[in-house]
């Protein structure tokens, strides 16, 4: 059964909380622009057929295919995944590090699907565990891996309200070198 209504809310809900925490760290413009692809149709009808409201339409979408071509088409075009931050050199490909400005759109991504996917489960340590337990670290730059992990910690640790002033304050990978 497809589910468009459902899927259009559910994706329209992770934006809007994607745009204010974007505001919270400092990117507030940028979030306007946060993941418009998954309305596009190449993301919206799979999402729409997969639908559950508990995890991503893309992971059911993997399983039924064998791949997921709205994940493609998604990582492709949106900056805050890791996934976009790659290049081919020599005869593999290696991760880039990512600018700082869409480190915190994917922090923002991540604690906001945590919130929209685990509804009444989600706690502040949520997002840092999802991140820990699907070993993204080890796909992207080490830098990068590193303060994304540091930033999860801090909400972690010291709630989003705390935690968001201070990435805030973040503007370049040298402004974390003492936190680190």
């Amino acid at each position: 059964m497809i589910h468009p209504i459902q899927h259009f809310i559910t994706i329209t809900r992770h934006r809007h909380k994607v745009i204010r925490y974007c505001f919270k760290v400092g990117i507030g413009f940028q979030g306007f622009f946060h993941d418009l692809s998954k309305y596009s149709l190449t993301e919206f009808i799979p999402g729409a057929k997969y639908f559950t409201g508990i995890c991503s339409p893309n992971a059911l979408e993997r399983k039924d295919k064998g791949y997921s071509l709205a994940w493609m088409h998604h990582k492709g075009r949106n900056k805050h995944h890791y996934e976009y931050w790659t290049d081919y050199i020599g005869d593999e490909y290696i991760p880039v590090q990512i600018p700082i400005r869409y480190l915190k759109e994917s922090l923002c991504d991540r604690v906001a699907a945590s919130k929209i996917y685990m509804k009444k489960n989600y706690n502040q340590s949520s997002a840092l565990e999802y991140f820990d337990r699907r070993n993204d670290a080890i796909q992207m730059h080490e830098s990068s891996a590193k303060v994304l992990r540091k930033w999860l910690c801090w909400i972690s640790e010291l709630g989003e309200k705390k935690a968001f002033k201070r990435i805030k304050r973040i503007k370049k990978y040298e402004d974390m070198e003492e936190s680190l």
